[in-house]
């Protein structure tokens, strides 16, 4: 029996988030990303590119700045969005954040208001950090830029007034994958002391062969057709083989001991769910500490696409508890 005949059909999706679902699809389709589809995807983008750093001010709530900062050795610069709050008297906690978007497109603006809200209501600088893209920068280049600007912020938190007895990387999706590498990464060189890192439905594990991958097949946000696009755009014809790096896909990784505190979510209906289940319970499995939510009816990006679900709402206040308990600790 095949894995994929033991595969029952999908779950439900959330009602709000199916609606929305609906209406998504008319415009992009959940397997509609395919090699040669990626720059129409980046141009569908470029209105977030464009945005301005003022708009990240919250009417004055913090002071924002951009900063190119330098990058792995021999790479270009890497491109900073720094957004501190206005009203802090002494260092605050960070949150460093790697955006979305498969490793083939995105920018340091995507996903920051979502964090910024988080960090608004935490009283934390938000650096969101802006890495190259697949498949023109194939592994290591993504991860190596977010490792870069995270030693850059680190190095400066006295220039930057951070306080580096909190410092948590996030990240969404692709970026969430990022996040857990650069954790990895500074476990393994002896780098920066990571207060936690906050994994949203993050995008681990290059074999895109779990169940969930194979039931989500054609449904939600971002499905096999897509996940194969972005791994291989990443690793090329080393994808799915046995000697893909974990910092490239941390779910290869031999070792998850010694790691920061780990926030991991994940919809219960979207391709990332068995490889981010699986993540979490190895970290355990390992002597570390996890908190898992798996939200029911959840597509990939539940709670962007559909903000006012009642999952959406729940899971973004799951994160914020989080955060205050882990920087409290």
């Amino acid at each position: 029996m095949t894995q994929q005949s033991r595969v029952g059909p999908p779950p439900p999706f959330d009602p709000t988030v199916a609606a929305t679902l609906a209406v998504v699809h008319e415009t992009m389709p959940p397997d509609g990303l395919t090699p040669e589809r990626i720059p129409l995807y980046r141009a569908a983008a470029a209105e977030v590119r464009s945005r301005p750093a003022e708009e990240f001010t919250r009417d004055g709530a913090f002071a924002v700045q951009e900063r190119a900062v330098p990058g792995p050795q021999g790479a270009p610069e890497v491109p900073l969005l720094i957004c501190r709050p206005t009203g802090a008297a002494g260092p605050t906690g960070v949150i460093y954040y790697i955006h979305g978007g498969g490793m083939v497109m995105g920018t340091n603006r995507h996903g920051a208001d979502d964090l910024l809200d988080l960090a608004l209501d935490l009283g934390m600088t938000l650096v969101s950090v802006e890495y190259r893209l697949a498949p023109e920068h194939p592994h290591p280049a993504p991860v190596e830029d977010c490792y870069a600007g995270l030693l850059w912020t680190v190095e400066h938190a006295g220039e930057l007034g951070l306080d580096l007895g909190r410092v948590v990387v996030a990240g969404t999706s692709a970026g969430g994958g990022l996040a857990a590498a650069v954790s990895l990464l500074a476990r393994d060189r002896g780098g920066p002391a990571l207060a936690g890192q906050m994994l949203i439905c993050p995008m681990l594990d290059d074999r895109n062969d779990t169940p969930s991958s194979i039931q989500m097949a054609g449904l939600g946000i971002w499905d096999r057709t897509c996940n194969d696009t972005g791994w291989t755009a990443l690793l090329g014809d080393a994808r799915g083989g046995p000697d893909v790096s974990p910092y490239a896909a941390p779910a290869r990784a031999a070792d998850l001991s010694g790691l920061p505190p780990a926030f991991v979510d994940v919809g219960s209906a979207e391709t990332f769910r068995d490889e981010d289940v699986a993540y979490a319970t190895r970290i355990w499995q390992a002597g570390g500490v996890a908190e898992l939510h798996v939200w029911p009816g959840g597509c990939h990006g539940f709670d962007m696409l559909a903000p006012h679900a009642a999952i959406s709402v729940e899971a973004r206040e799951a994160r914020l508890r989080w955060l205050r308990r882990v920087l409290a600790s």
